[in-house]
């Protein structure tokens, strides 16, 4: 037994001194906890909405307040014209317009009611489902109190329509395939380029390599390319799957969807690069990509769930993601069909990330040869 008890003092000992198993058994389960808690929610969060209300009386300012003071929905802001709904909504600065009718408070007691719309961004056929479901239980509750106010019938009050933009056939598939391209090109890139170098690493040809007299940049670009050429033939499956299986059409431009697809592959190459140059063993870099940047991805990127319905918190991790920016440039390119000048902003922030990446990694791998 005392040997026994040797050996079981000796594997504690060895796991206590191992910050890396430490790290994956004790910080791994509570990140995970908190992701999977926080984040994994279908409920509906501050939603930002738009009004439109050409006659606003005090009827419609109760109406948008009562849809503000909910914890579902953020007013953000007031349109003057019905043009200005697609404007608002292609840009980004709502998900939902709120749009009464004319003369709203005085048709309130004729036998159609008080006309009211609702216009959603349907590109997240799951969400605008959400949206309008709230929506319409606090149009519905308002209605049902000011009838029983005013001693109406059920068939007089307020009387909503519903509009979905960008995916009239509230497909999933349209909210899924921008998701599934950016996951799919961050497990290529960057767990593949970084498993590829750490490879040579444990093999010992690394430094080989690095004596010779190529340049460093050189072997590590080369080691690059190949993942980004099958990168781009699996960004051309892809596409063409979505089209002509799923029924996805590409409804902006197919160049500009392309260039935004090339410049976020080699984003994900240079953090591949990064997470070579911090790893020395396979499964390391393998557990950097898969658990740190694969789990994160499919939670925090607006893939499955808005990011408007997570913490405060965990927003902002989720916008040191690069998938975050791409998946919501490819739904502006490909599923809302909007110039590329409405991703201007996705796309700098790619650049911005990869200069950063490509920056630090090779300062990271100049202070390894020192």
């Amino acid at each position: 037994m005392r040997q026994f008890g040797a050996f079981i003092r000796k594997e504690f000992f060895h796991i206590l001194r191992d910050r890396r198993t430490m790290l994956i058994v004790l910080v791994m389960p509570v990140v995970l906890i908190i992701l999977f808690g926080f984040a994994l929610s279908t409920e509906v969060r501050n939603v930002n909405v738009a009004i439109l209300a050409p006659e606003p009386d005090d009827m419609t300012r109760r109406i948008v307040e009562r849809i503000d003071a909910s914890e579902y929905f953020t007013v953000v802001r007031w349109l003057d014209t019905p043009t200005e709904i697609h404007e608002t909504l292609r840009a980004g600065e709502a998900q939902l317009v709120v749009a009464f009718g004319q003369h709203f408070s005085g048709n309130l007691f004729s036998p159609d009611g008080s006309q009211m719309q609702l216009v959603v961004d349907a590109s997240d056929a799951n969400m605008a489902r959400s949206y309008i479901s709230y929506a319409g239980g606090i149009i519905a509750d308002f209605s049902r109190e000011m009838a029983a106010g005013t001693g109406t019938s059920a068939q007089e009050g307020i009387s909503s329509s519903v509009q979905f933009l960008y995916n009239p056939q509230m497909k999933s598939a349209y909210h899924f395939v921008p998701g599934i391209m950016g996951l799919i090109m961050m497990l290529i890139c960057a767990m593949m380029t970084s498993i590829s170098i750490v490879r040579e690493k444990e093999m010992g040809t690394m430094e080989v390599l690095l004596v010779s007299p190529v340049r460093p940049i050189y072997i590590v670009v080369s080691k690059m390319v190949p993942y980004f050429v099958i990168s781009c033939i699996n960004l051309i499956t892809i596409l063409l799957l979505s089209v002509f299986v799923l029924g996805v059409p590409v409804a902006g431009s197919l160049l500009s969807l392309c260039l935004v697809s090339l410049l976020y592959i080699v984003t994900n190459l240079s953090l591949g690069l990064l997470i070579s140059t911090m790893a020395n063993m396979q499964v390391i870099a393998l557990m950097i990509s898969g658990l740190v940047l694969m789990v994160p991805t499919m939670i925090l990127s607006g893939m499955i769930f808005p990011i408007e319905s997570i913490p405060r918190v965990l927003q902002f991790v989720s916008y040191i993601l690069p998938p975050t920016w791409y998946i919501a440039a490819v739904r502006k390119l490909m599923i809302q069909g909007l110039p590329w000048i409405f991703a201007w902003k996705e796309t700098v922030i790619l650049l911005a990330m990869t200069i950063v990446l490509i920056a630090t990694s090779l300062k990271q791998l100049k202070h390894r040869l020192e």
